[in-house]
């Protein structure tokens, strides 16, 4: 998978902010639909889950990127990797 297709599906603290002020759709915005579509049937939990949820937003932000990050984290171990190999490789075709 490419670094950047990766780093395009990390999400923003603030964007998931803003989406749950504005129309409280940040399990949306997180693709859990099946939250979100409760979470606007129940409205909000009636209020008590919406309270709980603005607590939360910056966690869930947090555990969806948390896999993201580590995907991005072995790219570049796997990409410093190959270039010491190429390194080599360019040192050891010098000496002949």
């Amino acid at each position: 998978m490419n670094k950047y297709h990766i780093e395009n599906q990390l999400k923003s603290k603030g964007t998931a902010y803003l989406f749950y002020f504005l129309f409280g759709a940040h399990f949306g915005y997180l693709n859990k639909w099946g939250l979100q579509i409760l979470f606007w049937i129940t409205l909000y939990g009636l209020g008590i889950w919406g309270l709980i949820e603005l607590f939360r937003v910056g966690s869930r932000v947090e555990k969806y990127n948390r896999p993201l990050y580590q995907k991005l984290d072995n790219l570049d171990k796997e990409e410093k990797q190959e270039n010491f190999n190429n390194q080599m490789a360019m040192m050891k075709a010098a000496r002949g």
